[in-house]
This record gives structure tokens, C-alpha cells and sequence, in this order.
């Protein structure tokens, strides 16, 4: 099958990963309820389509954190996204540099700092959770600044990991030992192009910015208990002064959904915040991204950067999400079902499908650029109750 949209590339990589990869990328937390509600608020927001203006001439770029970029998008951070394509990472970070974008690069990334910072010419960016161990976040920040990362996202939706149902299941939580590991691998036998690729060519297979401190134990169980020991349930607004002495880039605070933390955020100094639900495989039954942008947006937008994520699998999900308020759009599943499938190919051509889209949507709701898009944009009611 030739992808003709981003959702056709999670077909692609259901069929090319290993059972337990795929339901990593694809699952949510327990019933999934938000997950789901995440895709289906989004698509009820009606575009408002306009007719017989000039629309020749179309304007995707735009400005984040003092730097233009060719499209409002930016790569979201994904644990383990490089175990679905070899050194996976530096893979996304090549086809969002060519894309003129930016790429958010996980605290617990398969591919290091280091070799992403190798890998590329364009600087990226860094997600960061609080972490029990201080010292440990110091050199994590302090490698990101030698890799001139050009802003840190501080995720604060994870004080302690979601249950998701479906890595238990498929054998990645849960299952220790030998048997889990033979189950892990009878799944990868099954899928022969990736294991050659990935599971043979594509090592090490470790974390590559927490492997200082695993040492040996580099399992996916070490990864599952590593996140679960180290993630710090104590988490603050008041760690966030720990993090501005560290750091002084660009700071984004990912995991908004409600109007008194976005407040508290821009009160804090935050240079921006990313609304969102974590994909939803955090807590499950809270509103989707759709429901709970627009009010943050009314009360912050003016203060700070806004971005979102959860539920955008096309370019008029990314109008519809610049339509209820938000500055710029982080694409999740999209670019690691693309990066699955199809590597860093997989991830340009995913990209060049949804810039496709985005006009598309631009041209006929007459949005010659980026800052005519708005409430304006969206059939009234535009916003979800």
C-alpha cells in the first residue's frame, strides 16, 4: 500500500513492527477513553470554508521561541522512537530538518544527545522530566546545552507513569525473565525486516541518555522500572526555579489541560506550554486537547507561546488546532507510524503529505498565512462545550 495520508502509515507500520512495539505507539492508558476522545472532538470542529478571495499565494512559515520555521509543526517528544526504525531518531531529526521544523528529542530517546547533535546540522530540541536524582538532571541539561538544543521541554503530566493496558498484554510491561524476553522476541521473529534491520543492525538498544546510569541493565523491564523509580512524585512549581537556574533557553511546560496551571505557567516565567493530555496514556477521562485549548487559550495566549498535541493525524486537524487558539502543533503517532513504516523517508513524505493539507484547508477557508487563522476559521459554534 502507497501512504496517501499520515493514517495510512499506521497500517504500514502495524504490519512491519513487532507486536509489542506497535501497541507501545498506538495504546493509551486504561480504557483509552481519552485517547479516543482526542481524535473525535478534533474532528467535529467544522472548518468554515470561503470562497472567491486570492488565495495564489499561501504562507505556511511562522515564528516559535525566536526562530522561523517552514511549517507550525514540530516533531513531539516519543520514548523508545527509536526502536521502531534503526537509530530511529537521528532518522525524524533529518527528515524535520529538511521539512524546516523542529525535533523534540525524549529524556528517554533510544539515540542520545550526542549522536542526534552528530547526526544533524539544525538544532533541536530537549524534553526533560523531573527526576529524583538532581545531579543526574544537571548533566542531562548540561549535555543538551553542548548539543545547542534551542529549547527544553519540561514534561510535568508524569509525576508517576499511566497503566496501559495494552503494553501488558503485548508482553513489553510486565512480562521479566526469560519468558518475557523469548515472547518479545517470538513477536520480532515474526516481523524478519525489522529485526534484520533494527534488532540486528540498528544496536545498541539502550536509552541512550539514561544508559550512564542503567549501566548493564539495559532490558525493557530496566526501562519500565527505571521511569517508575526515578520519576519524581514531589514535583513542583517550585522545581521549575532548579530548572531556570540550569537552563536559560526557551522553556516550554508540557502537560497543560487546565486554565489555573497555564496561568501559573506564564506567572512563572515559562516561555510557552504545550496543552495536552500526554496522548492520552496518562490519566484516562480527562477533556481531549480540543476541549481544553480554547479556554487556556483565551486566558494566556497573550502571555506565552501556546502549542498542542493529541488527536492531529491530518493538516486540518493542525487548522483546526491553530483555529482554537494554539501558536503551533506537535505531531505525535504521525511521525513515528511514518518513521515505522518508511524511515526517514517515511517521515519526510508523511510531513510533505500534511504541509499538502494544511494548504489545502488554508485555500479554502481563505488563510493566506498563518496569523489570519483563527475563531474566524471555524464554523460557529467553533468550540467545543
Amino acid at each position: 500500500m502507497k501512504a496517501a495520508s499520515a493514517l495510512d502509515y499506521r497500517e504500514l507500520a502495524r504490519k512491519r513492527l513487532p507486536h509489542f512495539l506497535f501497541e507501545y505507539i498506538d495504546g493509551g492508558s486504561y480504557s483509552e477513553v481519552t485517547l479516543k476522545r482526542n481524535v473525535a472532538d478534533l474532528e467535529e470542529i467544522a472548518l468554515r470554508q470561503r470562497v472567491l478571495t486570492d488565495v495564489s499565494t499561501l504562507d505556511l512559515s511562522t515564528e516559535l521561541f525566536g526562530r522561523t520555521q517552514l511549517l507550525p509543526i514540530a516533531l513531539a517528544p516519543i520514548g523508545l522512537a527509536g526502536m521502531n526504525a534503526r537509530r530511529g531518531e537521528v532518522q525524524a531529526a533529518r527528515a524535520a530538518q529538511t521539512a524546516g521544523i523542529p525535533f523534540c528529542l525524549s529524556t528517554v530517546s533510544a539515540c542520545s544527545l550526542d549522536e542526534v547533535a552528530a547526526g544533524t546540522s539544525q538544532p533541536f530540541w530537549f524534553q526533560l522530566y523531573m527526576i529524583r536524582d538532581r545531579a543526574f538532571m544537571r548533566d542531562l541539561l548540561a549535555k543538551a546545552k553542548a548539543a545547542q538544543c534551542s529549547a527544553l521541554v519540561f514534561t510535568v503530566d508524569m509525576p508517576v507513569p499511566g497503566s496501559r493496558y495494552r503494553d501488558y498484554r503485548s508482553g513489553l510491561a510486565g512480562a521479566t525473565g526469560l519468558m518475557g524476553a523469548a515472547r518479545r522476541a517470538i513477536q520480532a521473529a515474526l516481523r524478519p525486516a525489522w529485526a534484520y534491520d533494527v534488532a540486528l543492525r540498528g544496536r545498541p538498544h539502550q536509552l541512550g541518555n539514561v544508559a550512564p546510569v542503567l549501566g548493564k541493565n539495559t532490558g525493557l523491564e530496566d526501562f519500565f522500572a527505571w521511569m517508575r523509580n526515578n520519576f519524581d512524585p514531589t514535583v513542583s512549581w517550585n522545581d521549575l526555579t532548579f530548572i531556570r537556574e540550569i537552563w536559560d533557553g526557551p522553556l516550554i511546560i508540557k502537560g497543560i489541560l487546565d486554565v489555573d496551571d497555564a496561568k501559573a505557567a506564564a506567572d512563572l516565567g515559562a516561555d510557552g506550554i504545550v496543552v495536552s493530555n500526554h496522548g492520552g496514556r496518562q490519566l484516562d477521562g480527562v477533556p481531549s486537547t480540543a476541549r481544553a485549548l480554547p479556554p487556556i487559550a483565551d486566558a494566556v495566549r497573550d502571555r506565552l507561546t501556546i502549542l498542542a498535541d493529541g488527536g492531529v493525524r491530518s493538516g486540518l486537524d493542525v487548522v483546526r488546532m491553530l483555529a482554537l487558539g494554539a501558536h503551533g502543533v506537535l505531531l505525535g503517532r504521525a511521525w513515528v507510524y511514518a518513521l515505522a513504516a518508511g524511515g526517514e523517508k517515511g517521515v519526510d513524505h508523511m510531513l510533505r503529505l500534511i504541509e499538502a493539507e494544511i494548504r489545502v484547508a488554508m485555500a479554502l477557508t481563505s488563510c493566506r498565512n498563518i496569523a489570519e487563522i483563527g475563531p474566524g476559521t471555524l464554523v460557529a459554534p467553533g468550540r467545543l462545550g
